[in-house]
């Protein structure tokens, strides 16, 4: 064998649902998992020229999706190449300590990603019906009497006010739901978006946490958009 490409480590005694499933590059010989001790890495036959191609990305995502349907998995990023199986038990020993307790902390949790977004017209009200200063320029802008820098001016704050407002209320939202959680995850919103985070939550609490989220949104009202997916399998915990 030319080498192996490995899609994940699990343990030794996670179901291995693999029949059907493509491998990346395409070969004939199916995915397999080579064993040590406690832990399992399922591998393939490495591919003779591998190229981030989509179908060769779709082939990976959808073995460790198969994976993580069935419980605690640490995905390996695309293109991850052994020489042997060898080599991989050599891994799957050197790290069996730090694998072992990731695998620990995922086994019976899920995914939530919550995103909020919020309207920009009630943002800007709140703003002006805030600040006396924002008050003064938004109305020199309206009635044509301001200047150059005042306009300026009404731009830099709002934007700062805007800022910080929606700062204060992604914090909110995330401690108020933390306490469901085993951690969270906070990563950069889109435009559209104030907030994106991913929650790790026990799967026993998972309707806990889906019923929580829907009372966020129903104490926030209309002016916002939440946006709560899962339970998922935990990728941004594993990962």
């Amino acid at each position: 064998m030319s080498g192996v490409y490995v899609y994940a480590v699990t343990r030794a005694d996670h179901p291995l649902r693999l029949d059907g499933l493509r491998t990346v590059g395409g070969t004939d010989e199916p995915p397999r998992a080579v064993v040590h001790g406690p832990l399992a890495a399922v591998v393939s036959a490495a591919p003779p020229d591998l190229r981030p191609k989509r179908r060769d990305l779709g082939a990976h995502q959808e073995l460790q999706e198969r994976l993580m349907a069935d419980g605690s998995v640490l995905p390996m990023r695309f293109g991850l190449l052994a020489p042997d199986d060898t080599a991989v038990r050599t891994a799957l020993e050197s790290k069996r300590d730090d694998y072992a307790r990731r695998l620990g902390e995922l086994h019976g949790t899920a995914e939530f990603n919550l995103k909020a977004a919020r309207s920009q017209d009630d943002l800007l009200r709140e703003v002006l019906d805030g600040s006396e200063e924002a008050r003064r320029l938004n109305q020199c802008t309206r009635d044509g009497t301001g200047t150059y820098e005042d306009r300026l001016a009404l731009g830099e704050l709002v934007a700062r006010q805007v800022d910080a407002r929606q700062r204060r209320q992604a914090e909110e939202i995330v401690g108020r739901l933390s306490g469901i959680a085993r951690a969270s995850v906070v990563a950069d919103p889109s435009k559209d978006d104030f907030l994106n985070v991913s929650f790790l939550v026990e799967r026993a609490r998972a309707d806990e946490f889906s019923a929580a989220g829907q009372a966020l949104a129903h104490d926030y009202g209309a002016a916002y958009d939440f946006r709560l997916r899962g339970p998922l399998p935990p990728y941004s915990f594993a990962a």
